[in-house]
């Protein structure tokens, strides 16, 4: 039932991504807004009832599986988009986009995530599959099982090293390039998900743990959004 979500997620998506090409292309700033929000909107969504899947036997070989999987089908449905505020301060800060155009990304990135997150709770309290039982229940369910100091550390690293294949990664073929990109994150996942959750992802960490945001805001926002911000700069810094 899980896998059938997500995969009616990203078929809706991809719809809804191919009307807005067909559409709105005429209008620049809702069209950039949209793409980047439906695109969001999938990775957010796929992500949040990936995440009841941790415990499925045998662990952690179907959680890894499933994470490399969809990060692949990602990367080849949702091209052009970063879906990552951290991927959008990129072409900011070469100016190949404007702040205006670059804000705006981050908006929708953010919006979708909001969306993402009632939307999944609306489709867990229908309780269709066996992982949604109890899942609205759990309230913060801190992904952060270590010390401030070093969740920030993992997060900065994951970031810098995430940031760095991705830009070595852009003269590799397409086609090859998302399977590198996607075991590069199980990698990352599996050495650093139990203690962080390895996100390093600001509007997608939102998604996922919105609640603990509003616990403990100033800790969660310099470990999800602090830390993959200043691994971003730090890359673009290098280059």
């Amino acid at each position: 039932s899980s896998l059938l979500l997500m995969s009616a997620v990203v078929v809706a998506v991809g719809l809804c991504r191919r009307l807005t090409r067909r559409r709105l292309r005429s209008h620049p700033r809702l069209f950039a807004f949209l793409l980047e929000m439906f695109s969001t909107f999938q990775i957010c969504a796929c992500t949040n009832e990936l995440s009841l899947l941790g415990n499925v036997e045998p662990k952690p070989h179907t959680a890894l599986t499933l994470t490399y999987g969809f990060t692949v089908l990602h990367g080849l449905t949702l091209g052009g988009s970063t879906c990552n505020p951290c991927g959008t301060l990129q072409p900011m800060w070469g100016g190949g986009t404007s702040v205006r155009m670059g804000g705006l990304k981050i908006a929708a990135q953010f919006v979708a995530a909001v969306i993402a997150r009632v939307f999944m709770h609306f489709i867990w309290s229908l309780e269709m599959a066996e992982p949604h039982f109890g899942a609205l229940s759990q309230g913060c369910s801190s992904p952060m099982q270590t010390t401030e100091m070093q969740a920030f550390c993992i997060e900065l690293l994951f970031s810098v090293v995430f940031q760095l294949a991705v830009l070595r990664a852009e003269s590799v073929n397409p086609k090859y390039r998302v399977h590198l990109i996607a075991l590069l994150i199980t990698m990352l996942v599996y050495a650093g998900g139990n203690l962080t959750g390895a996100i390093f992802n600001p509007a997608l960490a939102f998604s996922l743990h919105a609640d603990c945001f509003y616990d403990k805001f100033l800790s969660y926002s310099l470990v999800y959004w602090i830390a993959p911000a200043l691994g971003k700069f730090l890359t673009l810094c290098a280059f």
